[in-house]
């Protein structure tokens, strides 16, 4: 597994970042404090406290490398 640091602290932010995840395959998790949802949901993401920069673990069954490409624009 691997984890990256993102911020996606608006609500486009947020639509955006969902519709790249869904175009990839394997599983992803978006981690804040001790909560951990699909970073494919939108309704978990919401769920988040978005003001915060979050942990996006990508799991082994997902190509990272792609996946790093693909959300570059909202690493830290």
């Amino acid at each position: 597994m691997k984890k990256i640091a993102v911020k996606i602290d608006t609500v486009d932010k947020v639509k955006e970042f969902v519709n790249t995840l869904n175009t990839l395959e394997g599983d992803y998790d978006l981690i804040t404090d001790r909560y951990v949802v699909d970073a494919k949901s939108i309704m978990g993401i919401f769920s988040l406290d978005i003001s915060k920069e979050l942990e996006l673990a990508i799991h082994d069954n997902a190509p990272a490398d792609e996946a790093e490409k693909a959300l570059a624009k909202f690493t830290v």
